[in-house]
């Protein structure tokens, strides 16, 4: 409810005691107001990420170890996602766009946390837990060890279910393992994660493609249910004459190549056409490979969909970027692709995605020699022997990620291209609406909050705190250890630093101000520090200072 300006408000007179002048008040009384902090609104997952840096930052405040608050944190975060350390080092953190700090000095470096307390699990040898003591008999089929395939199999896994992963490729972890390279994601924390999960109880067989090893009919007969999370592992093709050379690959193509350890003969020279992550992939990993490398774009580097801080690696270490520009034939000779004729473009008017849609300049072509190509436009399921389950190329699901098929789910990218955090909850949601269909439960969604913008939070309540920076290898020295991780782990002292920094936004944190600003001792601090505060409103005069001087945006009044 808007607040009525003083001199608009109806007064209520009022004596505080007996034989005491009477008090002019307000007929507004404070309240709690929990609201939801703009990171977790952006959040796919839904982590609760407030919650998980004011458990970090305000462990010595409450006289908990320190220790034993990372372990708090992990288990709030894998409550939702099993795979914190994997999240902490591919997600492109929609959260911190979002942080009202950074209308401050800088947004919370929420990721970095996040992959500090994954690790720190995984150095505790912290182990996933289940939902209760339950156990049921139905058996679950999950078909792709990708995020969706993981979290989706986690989930039920937890609640007493028997889950079978049915993966097509040698290894799980579907795009995690063969669509991003090594030096982002290091394989020994993924494997990690992945068998911590597998930990649980739940099978996995490899090497198994459902559709085209195990007809699809026959385990939708022997589940009780089905979910569906194989990716989009299939490169879409430029649309260009010429580029069924046999030395133009797809970016997934080559990724998956690169990552299973295969040999890849590039050549000296190496043109990639794309400017999402895969692109940018491919160009790192061909790079580290030893080529030298072209990057075409038909938009500009401010349209580029890839996260940002890959696209900055990948200049600093020397990929050329050719913007502006679009394949219209790939040159052959003998059969091999010898190089690309480009149209150079120019920015009209935004289309559907909101960027500025690439118009052709009549008359302005070029062409950039080179020894191979690597096409990562965008991808694609390969949905042979699934066939029903797709429409259009996709599959088409209801809010809860039920198909059209009976005791059929699905998630991931089979869906739409997403991010990994999407994938994650895609599976989990599906989990679920699987458990409670299972159990003939009433599903319900949580009221939504309403979400707390900087302009409700007093930024100027909270001390200058520059965001803590972890440690980087410069552009040379990733070229010379070409497959180690640029960026390090936070250390523990940066990471409770960097939770410190957390405001807070629509929660209360004990900061005592509100109980500081009243005069009427209407406000009453809780004796069990953590507990919430309470009011008085029998002594409350309705002054407003309590939620005036609210640094988090916590207090309302009506």
């Amino acid at each position: 409810m808007a607040l009525l300006k003083k001199d608009k408000v109806k007064p209520v007179i009022r004596n505080t005691r007996s034989g005491a002048s009477p008090i002019e008040t307000s007929p507004f009384r404070p309240y709690l107001a929990p609201k939801l902090a703009p990171c977790m609104d952006s959040c796919p997952q839904g982590t609760e990420i407030r919650r998980v840096l004011m458990t970090v930052a305000q462990a010595e405040k409450y006289e908990k170890p320190q220790q034993e608050a990372f372990a708090e944190a992990w288990r709030i975060v894998t409550e939702k996602n099993p795979l914190p350390a994997v999240c902490g080092r591919v997600c492109p953190h929609p959260c911190e766009d979002a942080c009202n700090r950074k209308d401050k000095d800088g947004a919370l470096g929420i990721n970095s946390v996040e992959r500090f307390i994954g690790d720190w699990g995984l150095a505790h040898n912290l182990e996933l837990s289940r939902a209760g003591n339950e156990s049921y008999s139905e058996r679950i089929a999950v078909i792709g060890s990708g995020p969706a395939g993981l979290s989706c199999a986690y989930q039920l896994a937890r609640r007493g279910y028997g889950v079978t992963i049915f993966e097509a490729f040698p290894k799980p972890g579907g795009m995690l393992r063969y669509g991003i390279p090594a030096y982002r994601l290091p394989r020994a924390v993924l494997d990690a994660e992945i068998d911590r999960i597998l930990r649980l109880g739940v099978e996995i067989r490899t090497g198994v493609s459902v559709g085209k090893d195990v007809p699809y009919e026959q385990v939708r007969r022997e589940y009780d249910a089905v979910f569906v999370g194989i990716g989009a592992h299939q490169g879409a093709r430029l649309g260009c004459l010429g580029e069924d050379a046999e030395n133009v690959l797809s970016g997934v193509e080559f990724l998956r190549l690169a990552n299973s350890g295969q040999p890849v003969r590039l050549g000296e020279r190496v043109i990639v056409v794309g400017g999402g992550d895969t692109a940018i992939d491919a160009a790192r990993v061909a790079l580290r490979l030893g080529a030298k490398v072209t990057l075409l774009y038909r938009r500009t580097r401010m349209e580029m969909p890839a996260i940002q801080e890959e696209i900055t690696g990948a200049e600093e270490e020397g990929v050329e970027f050719r913007f502006l520009a679009a394949p219209i034939e790939v040159l052959r000779q003998d059969g091999k692709a010898v190089g690309i004729r480009c149209q150079e473009m120019e920015l009209g008017e935004p289309d559907e995605s909101g960027r500025r849609r690439p118009v052709p300049i009549p008359g302005r072509e070029f062409t950039v020699e080179a020894d191979s190509i690597i096409a990562a436009i965008s991808q694609k399921p390969d949905f042979w022997g699934l066939d029903s389950l797709f429409e259009n190329g996709w599959i088409k699901t209801d809010s809860q990620g039920a198909t059209s098929e009976t005791n059929t789910f699905a998630g991931g990218d089979a869906l739409s291209l997403g991010l990994v955090t999407i994938a994650l909850y895609q599976g989990r949601r599906a989990a679920e609406a699987i458990h409670a269909r299972l159990r003939h439960l009433e599903q319900t969604e949580d009221a939504r909050l309403e979400v707390v913008k900087s302009d409700r939070v007093m930024l100027q309540w909270y001390q200058n705190a520059l965001r803590a920076q972890a440690a980087k290898l410069s552009a040379q020295e990733r070229l010379d250890h070409p497959w180690d991780e640029p960026v390090a782990t936070l250390s523990e002292a940066d990471a409770i630093a960097e939770a410190r920094r957390c405001m807070s936004c629509g929660s209360c944190f004990d900061c005592g101000t509100c109980w500081s600003y009243c005069q009427d001792q209407a406000v009453i601090k809780p004796v069990t520090p953590g507990e919430p505060y309470r009011f008085k409103l029998e002594f409350c005069n309705g002054c407003k200072k309590c939620k005036e001087n609210c640094p988090c945006g916590f207090i309302e009044m009506k």
